[in-house]
C-alpha cells in the first residue's frame, strides 16, 4: 500500500494537503494528522498547573486513591471483579473472550466447543477465596451460576476448573452454556441499567441511585439499512417520551438525558454521502431534539469516529441554529481529548454558541475507538493519525480541554466524564480556581468506588 496519502485515502478520509471545503473543516481540520509533538507542546501550555496548584492536585489524587483502597470492601461489583480478573491473567483474557465471543457465536455445538477449550485453559484455584469480595468468589465458582448446578465437596474447593470439566460431562454442555450465558448477563447487569427504557428508569429511581443523574444511552450497533435507522429513530423517541414522563421539575442541566448515536440514525452515515447526511439525517436529529426540547431532556449527541467529526459537527450546526433551540439547555454533544483536533472543536462550539446565543452542554470523554483509529489511519496509508498515539499525550489534552470548557462556562456547561483519579482532582482544582459549575460523569457500574468519595452524604469537604 502506498504511503502516500494523496493517492490511498478514498474520498471520505480528508488528506493533510487536501482544500478544506467547509466552514466546519476550516476552523477545525487544522491538526486533523499534525505532528504529535509539536501538538503537545502547544496543548501544555493550556494544561500545565503551577508549582503550587500541582502539588495540591497531587495531594488530593494521593487521597482519593488512598481512600478508595481503605473502602474497597464496603462494595463488590464489576470494579472488583476486573481487579481479580484482569488482562495481565490467563483468567482475565478467558472471561473476556468468553464474553465477547458467545455474544456473536450464533450456533450451540460453537458455543460449547469454545467453552470446553477456553475453561480448561484456566488456571481458577489461584483466584478462590483470593478477595474480599462476594460477588468475585461467586464468579470464581462458575462464573455466579455454578453453585446451582453443584454443590461440591469441602475438597473440590480447590479445583474449580475440574469441577466445571465434570459438570459438562454429567450435565452436557448445553446446561454449561446456559449457566455461563446467563452469568454474563448478570455480569452485564452490572453496567446495564436495564433491557429497556423502562427497566432503566426503575433502577434510576432506587434509592442508592437516586444520588446520581442519568443520561441514557440506547446501546446497539450503527444502522446497516433505512429500516435500520427507523427503528433507532423510534426507539430514541419511545425513550425521550418515557424519560421526559419521569423526570421531575428540574433545571436542564440537572434534568436525565438521552445519549443519541447518529450513525444509528442513518445507514450510510460517512462523509463521502454528505449531501445526503445533511438533506435525509438532518431532519430525524432535529425531529428528535425538537422532542427533547418539549419533554425537557436533555439530549447528547455520541462522538464516533474521527472520519465522522467534521459531519457531525455540521448536523450539530444545524440543530444549533434551529429556533426552538433558544432557550433550551439540553443539548450537547460529547468530545473526545484523544483527537489531536480536540481543542479546536471546543473553540469552534464555543464560538457557535455564542453566535447564535445558545447554551450547550459538553460531555468531554477520552476515547473509545483508538485502537480502530489507529488501524484505519494504517490502511489508508494516511501521513499521521488523528488521535494521540500515547496515553500520557491524551491526559495532557483532556486538562487542555477541561481549561477551555470552564473558560467558556458563560455558554457551555461542562460535564468531565473521568474515572481517574488525578484528572478528577485536576477539575476540582481548575474548576474551583475559574468560580465555574460543572459535573462529572462516569459510566454504570464503573468508577464507583472513586466517587464514593465525593457524592453522597458522606462526601468529601472539597
Amino acid at each position: 500500500m502506498s504511503a502516500n496519502p494523496a493517492s490511498s485515502a478514498p474520498a471520505f478520509i480528508r488528506p493533510a494537503a487536501a482544500p478544506l471545503e467547509s466552514a466546519v473543516g476550516r476552523a477545525v481540520n487544522r491538526r486533523y494528522l499534525a505532528d504529535e509533538s509539536e501538538a503537545v507542546r502547544e496543548l501544555l501550555q493550556l494544561a500545565r498547573l503551577d508549582a503550587a496548584t500541582g502539588a495540591q492536585v497531587r495531594q488530593l489524587a494521593v487521597e482519593l486513591v488512598e481512600s478508595v483502597r481503605r473502602n474497597r470492601t464496603r462494595k463488590g461489583g464489576l470494579d472488583a471483579f476486573l481487579r481479580q480478573y484482569d488482562l495481565a491473567s490467563r483468567e482475565g483474557v478467558i472471561l473476556m473472550c468468553l464474553a465477547e465471543a458467545l455474544l456473536r457465536i450464533p450456533d450451540a455445538d460453537t458455543a460449547d466447543r469454545l467453552i470446553a477449550d477456553k475453561i480448561a485453559a484456566g488456571n481458577w484455584s489461584e483466584h478462590v477465596g483470593s478477595s474480599d469480595s462476594l460477588f468475585v468468589n461467586a464468579s470464581t465458582w462458575g462464573l455466579l451460576l455454578t453453585g446451582k448446578l453443584v454443590r461440591p465437596d469441602p475438597e473440590e474447593l480447590s479445583n474449580p476448573g475440574a469441577v466445571i470439566a465434570r459438570l459438562a460431562t454429567r450435565l452436557g454442555e448445553p446446561v454449561v452454556r446456559a449457566a455461563l450465558r446467563q452469568a454474563m448477563r448478570i455480569m452485564g447487569h452490572q453496567f446495564v441499567m436495564g433491557r429497556t427504557i423502562e427497566e432503566a428508569l426503575a433502577r434510576a429511581a432506587e434509592a442508592e441511585n437516586r444520588l446520581f443523574r442519568y443520561s441514557f444511552d440506547m446501546l446497539g450497533e450503527a444502522a446497516m439499512t433505512t429500516e435500520d435507522a427507523l427503528r433507532y429513530l423510534a426507539a430514541y423517541s419511545h425513550a425521550i417520551a418515557q424519560v421526559g414522563a419521569a423526570r421531575a421539575d428540574l433545571p436542564d442541566e440537572a434534568a436525565p438525558g438521552i445519549s443519541v448515536k447518529l450513525s444509528a440514525l442513518f445507514p450510510r452515515y460517512e462523509f463521502a454521502q454528505r449531501e445526503r447526511v445533511l438533506a435525509e439525517l438532518a431532519p430525524r436529529l432535529l425531529q428528535l431534539a425538537a422532542q427533547a426540547r418539549d419533554a425537557r431532556v436533555a439530549l447528547t449527541i455520541d462522538a464516533e469516529e474521527a472520519e465522522r467529526l467534521e459531519i457531525s459537527l455540521e448536523l450539530i450546526d444545524r440543530v444549533l441554529q434551529a429556533p426552538f433551540v433558544a432557550g433550551w439547555g439540553g443539548f450537547g454533544l460529547a468530545v473526545q481529548a484523544y483527537q489531536k483536533r480536540a481543542s479546536d472543536v471546543l473553540r469552534w462550539l464555543i464560538e457557535r454558541a455564542r453566535t447564535h446565543q445558545r447554551r450547550l452542554m459538553v460531555r468531554l470523554v477520552k476515547g473509545a475507538y483508538w485502537d480502530s483509529e489507529i488501524k484505519r489511519a494504517q490502511e489508508r496509508g494516511l501521513a499521521g493519525y488523528p488521535v494521540f498515539t500515547r496515553k500520557p499525550n491524551t491526559d495532557v489534552s483532556y486538562l487542555a480541554c477541561a481549561r477551555l470548557l470552564l473558560a467558556g462556562a458563560d455558554v457551555v456547561y461542562p460535564q468531565f466524564a473521568t474515572h481517574n483519579a488525578h484528572t478528577v482532582a485536576s477539575i476540582i482544582h481548575m474548576a474551583r480556581a475559574a468560580g465555574k459549575s460543572f459535573e462529572f460523569q462516569r459510566l454504570h457500574g464503573m468508577g464507583e468506588e472513586l466517587y464514593a468519595e465525593i457524592v453522597g452524604p458522606d462526601k468529601r469537604d472539597l
